[in-house]
């Protein structure tokens, strides 16, 4: 229906709003390198993550370490890995990360950002998949500063009435 034309019935009024919704959704296209890789920045804290994703036998390399060696404690290897499994995508895809700032913790959910938005780059399909399993929205919380008068960023110094 062009945009001028009058809706006299229910029926014109119904097919104007289906075609209104399909023309409005947003349409991922994927964002590939020349070099074959999806690229995605992830965040968490302070911690920075640039991560790689490209077609392989599920090599997982955490800025030039395996990641079970850079990430020692087995609950930051299944947080890293969480994506993959949600995607059942385990060992389809190479992935390379270097990351940056912030402690361990941090690195691992930065790392799992990323590659959770190089994967949807690589493959927009699974956009939905990872979305619903909250991989795809950046952790916002950080660390409150700390205030001048106080021993941190809330507590205060103790009190003593002598």
């Amino acid at each position: 229906m062009s945009d001028t034309q009058t809706l006299n019935t229910l029926e014109d009024l119904g097919s104007a709003a289906v075609a209104a919704e399909q023309s409005d959704a947003p349409v991922y296209e994927q964002k590939i390198d020349e070099l074959g890789r999806a690229y995605a920045t992830g965040k968490r804290k302070d911690a920075v993550a640039r991560v790689w994703v490209k077609p392989g036998s599920g090599l997982i390399t955490v800025n030039g370490k395996d990641f079970a060696a850079y990430f020692a404690r087995p609950v930051l290897q299944m947080v890293l890995q969480q994506p993959i499994v949600a995607a059942e995508r385990t060992g389809q895809y190479d992935i390379v990360a270097t990351v940056s700032g912030g402690g361990l913790s941090g690195q691992a959910g930065a790392v799992r950002h990323g590659i959770s938005k190089a994967l949807t780059h690589y493959e927009p399909e699974l956009r939905s998949v990872l979305k619903r399993g909250g991989f795809l929205t950046r952790d916002s919380r950080v660390v409150e500063r700390k205030k001048y008068g106080r021993a941190k960023a809330r507590r205060s110094f103790q009190f003593s009435k002598r």
